[in-house]
């Protein structure tokens, strides 16, 4: 393909490519050739992939375009994508970014990907912190991705090879897992559209397990047109996962254009205050008045319990970690060290096969749970988690959709704060809310500050997703961000 060509095909968005392709003006072997081509060019510099599968994307390429002729396809089908590597790919590396799963390929798919189509056309497995653990992808055991603003600075996490590839162009778009922001944070610093569903929206079925009350598969796109389609692929009830909701899935196009004339918009103050850099606050504050002159009606509202939500996040979530984790010992998958006997190449493997972080949230968790502690942990967070969702409960009687910060910086320099858990936790401080009271929520680029992204979060109440897609569409419409390329 000439060069202008894959110019132009690199320029679009993931729906104006479905449907240059459904036109037959171009076709779904040429998009994987084209994202071949990217990748190929720059994953040398954004380390966005553990695993690449250039053959594979061309062979289930060739079989959309077959399939196209002989009926049709649904829409996003032709589109490659990259998948965060938690998530289950039959056959194909699946490594959770950890030593412990270097050689494992599972035997099946997840659900969210055969929704998608039985030919999804991937273009590789995307990296992430170990086990979804992290803020930074620094956690990864195959080195840190990068963001394609500034090589230099992090993409944000877990998902942030997921957020580097679509920014950098290796695919129009990816699935991540969003368990404390980890869809929405590397959204925000590297400049695209994050968005986690209602807990239960999508099967989890297939992904493997960080905190199994909290994880949830979410898109990542180059606009918010394109996370409604890809919502649309993925979405649905699936009787294999026991926390997938049988609720009706509606069109998730249908509503995207309506505006915000009289939406109800209210702005989290607790999560516009300390802590928050000041050109992040301007960006935010500047996208509410936007929305304000497109018509909606905006006011403060007050989430008190929020402030809390990052201790009782980082309770339930590593107790939930001690138990999850418990599976990989060197016994039927993975990396397994020799030893004498059974005890020992227990505690070899997993001592060799977990990453610093990994084994820091293996140990909160299980301290929180022992016998003595439960009670003064785990039970007082779970109380915690109630109080924000009944604050959410409250907000939601007066207001359609929050507003507030994604992330309360830009992106970081990589290595300023990987020493230093507390300062690396506080990166999710606006995400994790969001998470512990199951709604949805999505990341849209607000504007620059220091001359990078600066996301805005959006969230609305259980299964009001049209809704939030359809402020969201506004938001990134009175934004002053357009989606370039990087590097």
């Amino acid at each position: 393909m000439a060069e202008d060509s894959r110019s132009e095909l690199l320029s679009l968005s993931a729906y104006e490519l479905a449907k240059k392709i459904e036109a037959r003006e171009v076709s779904a072997t040429e998009a994987a050739r084209t994202a071949n081509a990217r990748v190929e060019e720059v994953e040398g510099d954004v380390n966005s992939f553990v695993t690449t599968t250039p053959q594979l994307a061309l062979e289930r390429a060739e079989r959309v375009d077959a399939r196209m002729k002989n009926g049709g396809i649904k829409l996003w089908e032709s589109v490659p994508i990259a998948v965060k590597d938690v998530l289950s790919t039959k056959g194909v590396r699946t490594t959770c970014g950890s030593n412990i799963l270097y050689n494992f390929e599972p035997l099946y798919d997840a659900s969210a990907l055969l929704n998608y189509g039985e030919d999804m056309i991937v273009v590789g497995k995307a990296n992430c912190d170990e086990f979804a653990m992290g803020s930074s992808t620094e956690n990864s055991a195959y080195g840190p991705s990068r963001n394609p603003w500034d090589l230099d600075r992090v993409p944000g996490g877990s998902s942030g090879g997921s957020a580097s590839a679509v920014a950098a162009g290796e695919g129009w778009w990816a699935l991540g897992t969003d368990t404390g922001g980890s869809v929405r944070q590397p959204a925000a610093l590297c400049g695209i559209v994050g968005l986690k569903p209602t807990y239960g929206r999508v099967s989890r079925y297939g992904l493997i397990a960080f905190a199994s009350s909290l994880d949830q598969i979410g898109p990542m796109t180059r606009d918010v047109r394109d996370s409604a389609l890809l919502l649309q692929a993925i979405a649905g009830h699936d009787p294999r996962d026991s926390t997938s909701a049988n609720v009706a899935v509606p069109d998730y196009l249908a509503e995207l254009e309506g505006g915000v004339s009289g939406l109800r918009v209210g702005v989290v103050k607790e999560l516009m205050g300390e802590g928050v850099q000041p050109g992040t606050r301007e960006t935010v504050e500047s996208v509410v008045r936007g929305l304000e002159g497109a018509g909606a009606e905006v006011g403060e509202v007050s989430l008190p319990h929020s402030r809390y939500g990052l201790p009782a996040y980082y309770i339930i979530a590593p107790a939930e970690v001690s138990s999850n984790l418990a599976r990989f010992d060197g016994v039927r998958y993975g990396l397994r060290v020799p030893a004498a006997g059974v005890h020992e190449m227990y505690r070899k493997t997993r001592e060799e096969g977990f990453g610093d972080e990994a084994k820091r949230r293996i140990m909160l968790g299980t301290y929180a749970l022992s016998s003595g502690y439960y009670d003064a942990y785990y039970a007082q967070a779970q109380k915690v988690r109630t109080k924000i969702i009944e604050d959410f409960r409250d907000a939601f009687s007066r207001y359609d959709v929050l507003v507030s910060p994604t992330s309360p910086t830009v992106a970081f320099e990589i290595g300023s704060k990987i020493n230093d858990p507390l300062a690396m936790y506080l990166s999710d401080i606006c995400a994790v809310p969001v998470n512990l009271a199951g709604i949805p929520s999505i990341s849209v680029p607000g504007g620059l500050s220091e001359g990078l992204p600066v996301g805005v979060q959006l969230m609305s109440d259980h299964f009001t997703e049209p809704t939030l897609l359809r402020a969201a569409r506004a938001t990134e419409q009175v934004s002053d961000f357009k989606f370039t390329l990087k590097p």
